[in-house]
C-alpha cells in the first residue's frame, strides 16, 4: 500500500507529510503564548510550568498590548511568555494557566511548530512531562 502524502502551504514554503505521520510531524510540539500583567507574574507563571514540567522553556519578553475589553480599547504593557511543549499537554497548561492568572480571561494561544531542529524538538519531548 502506497502512503498518502498530505501537502500543506505556509507562505512560500510546501511542506510534504506522509498522512500516517501527521500528528506526530505536525501537532506534537507547540509554542504557546501566553501575557501577564507584571514581570513578576510572568516569572511566578513560567516558574511554575517548569516545575510542573508543563513546559521544557519558557522565554518572555516585555510588549505593549493594545486589544479590545469591555467595549474600549485598552493600551497596557505586558509581559509576553513564549513557552514551548507537547500538544498533548496544553489543556492542562492552560488550566494552571487560568487557576493561577489574575486576568479572568487570560491569553493562552497554543500554535503548532510544523518543522524544527530534530534536536531540539526531541529534548521538548524529553523535559515535559510524560
Amino acid at each position: 500500500m502506497t502512503p498518502s502524502i498530505m501537502e500543506i502551504r505556509l507562505a512560500d514554503t510546501t511542506i510534504r507529510v506522509v498522512q500516517a505521520d501527521i500528528a506526530d510531524a505536525i501537532m506534537s510540539h507547540v509554542v504557546v503564548f501566553i501575557t501577564a500583567a507584571t514581570p513578576e507574574e510572568a516569572e511566578r507563571l513560567g516558574r511554575t510550568l517548569l516545575d510542573e514540567r508543563l513546559a521544557a522553556c519558557v522565554n518572555t519578553a516585555p510588549v505593549r498590548s493594545a486589544y479590545w475589553w469591555q467595549g474600549q480599547v485598552e493600551e497596557t504593557g505586558e509581559t509576553l511568555l513564549i513557552v514551548k511543549t507537547t500538544a498533548r499537554l496544553v489543556d492542562a497548561l492552560t488550566a494552571r494557566v487560568r487557576a493561577l492568572h489574575s486576568s479572568t480571561v487570560p491569553e493562552v494561544i497554543a500554535v503548532p511548530i510544523v518543522g524544527g531542529n530534530p534536536d531540539y524538538l526531541r529534548w521538548i519531548d524529553e523535559s515535559v512531562r510524560a
